[in-house]
């Protein structure tokens, strides 16, 4: 086996797939467990912003699969459709994050009475490559408040969202 290893050229990206599985998997346990900090996605008003935007461009500049609004982040399942003139759905994907971010950290500012910072900067992008990633991910964002023990079943969490 350790012969394969090395001449396999898929390996690496194996490896390096299961490390990142498992540091987005502390760094999520350590978002939903948080008691402190910006949390103002609690705040339905603020959540509504995030779920309007959302949908707003729903079907225009991607298709929107899924959702799930917690209380200091966000999870959304989307398949971006490439600009006009372009395709490069990396391109694309970036210039829908950045308008998402600007858009409702501005109005959820605006909302909050603040200034300043709303998202992180960084956000984690992960390519889906098959139906059975996309299944997988999708229950993965959906049962996230159920992991963070909001509600029992991902249907009864207000702020999910899943494409029928």
């Amino acid at each position: 086996m350790r012969h394969l290893a090395k001449t396999n050229p898929f390996h690496h990206e194996r490896v390096e797939a299961e490390f990142e599985r498992k540091w987005f998997a502390k760094f999520e346990e350590i978002l939903d467990g948080a008691s402190i900090g910006p949390v103002w996605l609690s705040d339905e008003r603020i959540a509504d912003i995030v779920v309007g935007s959302l949908r707003h461009r729903d079907g225009e500049v991607y298709r929107l699969d899924a959702f799930s609004i917690m209380t200091n982040h966000v999870h959304a399942v989307i398949k971006p459709h490439p600009l006009p003139g372009e395709e490069d759905l990396e391109q694309s994907l970036s210039t829908i994050m950045q308008s998402l971010k600007g858009y409702t950290s501005f109005n959820c500012n605006q909302l909050l009475g603040r200034e300043g910072e709303f998202w992180a900067h960084e956000s984690y992008d992960h390519w889906i490559r098959d139906d059975d990633e996309w299944h997988r991910i999708v229950a993965y964002v959906l049962n996230n408040p159920l992991k963070a023990g909001y509600v029992k079943r991902w249907q009864d969490w207000k702020w999910n969202y899943r494409r029928v």
